[in-house]
């Protein structure tokens, strides 16, 4: 990876680590400049949502959930588009078994700067 790529993919990593809102809540204004406007995304569940739903939910959220994300990387398709993919485990505070996901997000630069253009939450298996 050139060193480029590895501060791109930092830079992304604390883009899409700010939409699991640690420790605060979203603020709608913020989010509307992280989520393009034609975002879309394909949850952990396999139910589809739009920017407005994904924006009112996240900015909503009192309580976020602990999400911790690992194994980030990045592969640009283009000088203004670059996908993102990693690993995240959300440890629900109940106590009920840990939601590992594997997620992909392809993000896009524009004038604004970049936005995340879709994400997509797939279920994987625990790691014992």
């Amino acid at each position: 990876m050139t060193q480029d790529d590895k501060a791109l993919c930092a830079h992304l990593q604390q883009l899409e680590v700010e939409l699991h809102h640690p420790g605060r809540p979203c603020d709608v204004e913020r989010l509307e400049a992280l989520l393009h406007p034609d975002f879309h995304e394909v949850g952990r569940s396999g139910r589809a949502y739009d920017r407005a739903t994904v924006v009112r939910y996240l900015s909503q959220v009192s309580t976020p959930p602990q999400v911790d994300s690992s194994q980030f990387r990045v592969e640009r398709l283009t000088p203004d588009v670059a996908l993102l993919s990693y690993c995240s485990v959300q440890r629900p505070a109940d106590g009920s078994a840990d939601l590992r996901t594997l997620r992909s997000s392809l993000w896009t630069r524009g004038l604004s700067g970049w936005q995340l253009s879709h994400h997509q939450g797939t279920p994987a298996a625990s790691q014992d």
